[in-house]
């Protein structure tokens, strides 16, 4: 499956992003007024958001959640192993530790 972002730029991306949660909350009949409410938000923080795409994280959350749509976050940067030696070299990867820093007295 092809991803819709891969050849988009960093705002057309956000863009994208901000107007599928409006259509999300459309399809939900809320105002943004109201979802702001349950979200714990400004109303000028989710026109934003609409707008735009412009956010912060926790902004990009509580909407997530105030919509019920978390479990759509639930893939979201997860590391794809694709063979075994792409596990290997991950479990490789996560094992590895940094020594210990040297006390200076």
């Amino acid at each position: 499956m092809e991803s819709t972002f891969n050849l988009a730029t960093f705002t057309e991306i956000l863009q994208a992003l901000g107007t599928r949660l409006r259509e999300q909350r459309l399809a939900q009949s809320l105002t943004q007024r109201e979802l702001a409410q349950m979200a714990g938000l400004s109303l000028g923080a989710l026109r934003k958001l609409e707008t735009d795409g412009q956010c912060s994280l926790e902004t990009l959350i509580r909407v997530t959640q105030a919509l019920g749509l978390q479990g759509e976050l639930d893939d979201l940067f997860v590391l794809k192993r694709q063979s075994i030696a792409q596990m290997e070299q991950a479990e490789l990867a996560r094992r590895r530790q940094r020594a210990p820093r040297r006390k200076t007295s």
